[in-house]
């Protein structure tokens, strides 16, 4: 079986370039979710992403509602598991609380704080439509997104 494409990238980049890109992805995507308005309840927290068969741990703080860069050192939350693993996450291939029942995903330190961002994971239900019109406003915002609503059912047809 091939390595996970991640894998080099993750091995020979910089953490620290990991975690801006990471915020800097996610608070962009954050944009017009439900899931934005749960943030502030962790203001301040620290997590870290520790994947275990690339070496790297990718330090964060929740601040104001958005992910900041955070200097590597203790996190009040370590969520740790291999690249396919996570991916699985990210892509809702596999359900949060399959992957962390199965152990595939760990999470440790603090619970409270774990509890809520495990409950922020299995939450998350991503709203496309809501996204567009939240970067582009609601007049183009809603055009973009009837366009990409059309390929995607397009590319569904031709599958």
């Amino acid at each position: 079986m091939l390595p996970h494409p991640l894998l080099l990238p993750l091995r020979i980049i910089p953490d620290a370039v990991h975690a801006e890109l990471f915020a800097r992805a996610f608070n962009h995507l954050l944009r017009g979710q439900p899931l934005a308005a749960r943030l502030p309840e962790i203001n301040g927290k620290s997590v870290c992403i520790h994947i275990r068969d690339a070496a790297s741990e990718i330090h964060f703080r929740i601040d104001q509602g958005r992910l900041q860069p955070a200097a590597a050192g203790l996190a009040d939350v370590r969520i740790s598991g291999k690249v396919e693993d996570f991916w699985q996450l990210a892509t809702r291939r596999e359900d949060p609380d399959t992957l962390f029942f199965n152990r595939r995903l760990c999470i440790e330190g603090d619970t409270e704080t774990g509890v809520h961002v495990k409950n922020l994971l299995d939450a998350l239900d991503y709203d496309w439509e809501a996204h567009f019109r939240d970067v582009l406003g609601e007049t183009l915002g809603g055009a973009a997104f009837a366009v990409f609503q059309r390929a995607i059912d397009q590319r569904l047809a031709a599958s």
